[in-house]
Formats: C-alpha cells, structure tokens, sequence
C-alpha cells in the first residue's frame, strides 16, 4: 500500500447529543470504489477491508506503535488488537461505556462518557494505573507529549477542556470552550477543541497547550465531531452538515468545505489524504485540495473510529463489533 507508507495519523473519532452513536447496521463486506464525475461510486480500487472481532459497539480507536486499542462502547471494555495481524492480545474493563482512547507513548487513557472519569492503563499488559476524575461525560482525547487534554460536557451550558498530567493524572486546568465539545486534536503547539452540539452551526476552539490561553475560535458547519491534523491544517468532519471542513492551523481560515457521503464521523490522516469514516462508509479525499480519491462502500456496518498505523488505515465498525484493516486485495 505505497498511498498509506508515510506520516503520522492525529485522529480522533467524536459523538456526541442525537448523534452519538450510528444506527445498528449489520454486515462485514467492504466494496472500493472511485466516484465518477457526479460522486457515484463506480470503478473498484487494489484495497479491501480485513474485519477483526472486537467487544459490543466499538467507538474510538488508538495505535502504541505495535497495537490497535478500541473502546467497546457496549461492553464496558478496551480490546488490544496487534496491527500486524489483527490477533487479539488482550481485554479489559473500563468504566461503563468507554468512548475515547489515546496513547501517551506509554500508557493508555480511556474515557467513560457515562462517567466523569477517565482510566490510565498500561500498554505493555492492560494493567489498570488509575482512575482520574476529569467531570461530566468525558469523550476524546489527545496528548500533547505531556498531558492528556479531555473534553467534558454538562448538561447545560458551555463545556470545558481538562488538562490531565498524563505521569499522574494530576489535573493542571480547566479551560472553557464552546458548547457540547466533543473532541480534541493537537498541531504541535495549541489544542484545537470540537464544540459540537446538535444545531445547525459548529465552531472549533484553539487554546495554546502551554497556559490553555484562548488563541480563537472559528466557524465550521452543522454537528461537527471529528478533528485531525494533517501537519499544516485542521480537518473536521460536520456530520450533521455531510461536510469537511479545512482550516488553516496557523490562523484558523477556511480553505474549504468538501461534501463527503454517508454522514461525516471519524477523521484521519495517512501523510497524504484524508480519510473520513460514517454510515456504511469510508471516503478518502486528497489533502491538498479536498478532491474525493475514493469512496469506500462498507456494505453494512457503520463506521466510527479511525487510525494509521503507518502502513494501513484501520476503522471501527459499529454494527458488526469488529475493527477494519484496509489492506491489499
């Protein structure tokens, strides 16, 4: 797969309200395709996806270098897959419904959205290092080489992002943003936050990683909820617009909407393109320009999370409680 060799994936998959999780469909066939000059989905390409049981529901997704992490929604617990050949090393309760997974190059954080909490495990053996109170219905994370940044969403009112000392779970603030954010990304320097919500607008946050100092906020579209970097520029998926935004990182301007099919949900960057989860879908967009390369056709279950590994882009398929390694055909 010479389109997947290189770059780093900063990908967070994000729910929240009336769209927090994808309807229950079923099925594990994965048919690519290339939209024609109208977005219909015609010619198949050289990849298919390769599905790996995981729990109930998976929802967000994290790689350690070596293994897949996904929070099992449904099941009360994380599955820790080995990216090279799906087999499964491992599983363990977190919480009640597990939503967000990052890793901190050691550890691996989950947040339980019906919860205020977030647990810290270790990579190498799934051990549980502790239990961190962040504040209502936690989601997705990001670590910042540091510190885990977390959203939390009261029931009224504006959110707030936490900044959580990744070596003790020591929480070092407690910064305000828009209302019901969801996700979190990283761009090196500032942290960029999902408000979300359910209308018909969205905005993203930036606040610098430092001193969690509000640097702006900036105009997406409907429901946004999830965010990458792609090393320049912000992408965000606007489910409740069946959009993408693109936002320069260095000042926030939009550099342009993309249409993507099948709702707009997860988002990831493979060091060359975008790839967009949602629905029965994956669609994968040209960086550079937004242009739409190829549309993924799932056949069945809805997609959520997403990751690259470096050699594949992995998803998360809700409906069928597995996960979805892109590989040759």
């Amino acid at each position: 797969m010479k389109r997947l060799v290189n770059g780093i994936c900063f990908a967070i998959m994000v729910v929240m309200g009336a769209n927090a999780v994808p309807s229950r469909a079923q099925g594990a066939v994965a048919k690519a395709q290339q939209p024609d000059e109208n977005g219909a989905p015609t010619s198949p390409t050289g990849l298919r996806l390769r599905w790996y049981s995981v729990g109930r529901n998976p929802l967000g997704m994290a790689f350690d270098g070596a293994n897949i992490w996904t929070a099992n929604f449904s099941a009360g617990t994380v599955t820790k897959l080995r990216a090279s050949d799906g087999k499964k090393l491992g599983t363990f309760k977190v919480g009640v419904s597990p939503t967000g997974v990052t890793f901190d190059g050691a550890n691996v954080w989950v947040s339980d959205s019906a919860n205020t909490t977030v647990t810290k495990l270790r990579a190498s053996d799934g051990k549980n290092l502790g239990i961190f109170n962040v504040g209502p219905t936690p989601w997705w994370m990001a670590f910042d080489g540091a510190n885990i940044w977390v959203t939390t969403a009261p029931t009224s009112g504006n959110g707030s992002v936490h900044k959580v000392r990744a070596r003790d779970g020591k929480n070092l603030g407690t910064f305000a943003v828009g209302h019901a954010p969801i996700a979190v990304a990283f761009d090196g320097a500032n942290i960029w936050v999902v408000n979300g919500g359910n209308g018909p607008d969205g905005t993203v946050t930036k606040l610098r990683a430092s001193d969690g100092k509000l640097l702006g906020t900036y105009n997406v579209r409907g429901g946004p909820i999830g965010i990458t970097f792609d090393g320049a520029n912000m992408w965000v998926a606007n489910r409740g617009d069946g959009t993408v935004s693109k936002l320069r990182a260095s000042d926030g301007k939009l550099l342009g909407t993309f249409s993507v099919p099948g709702g707009p949900y997860g988002v990831g960057f493979d060091g060359a393109n975008i790839w967009v989860t949602g629905d029965a879908a994956v669609t994968e967009l040209r960086a550079k320009d937004g242009k739409t390369l190829h549309y993924y056709n799932v056949s069945g279950p809805q997609t959520s999370g997403i990751v690259f590994t470096g050699t594949n882009i992995w998803v998360a398929g809700w409906g069928n409680n597995a996960t979805g390694k892109f590989v040759e055909k």
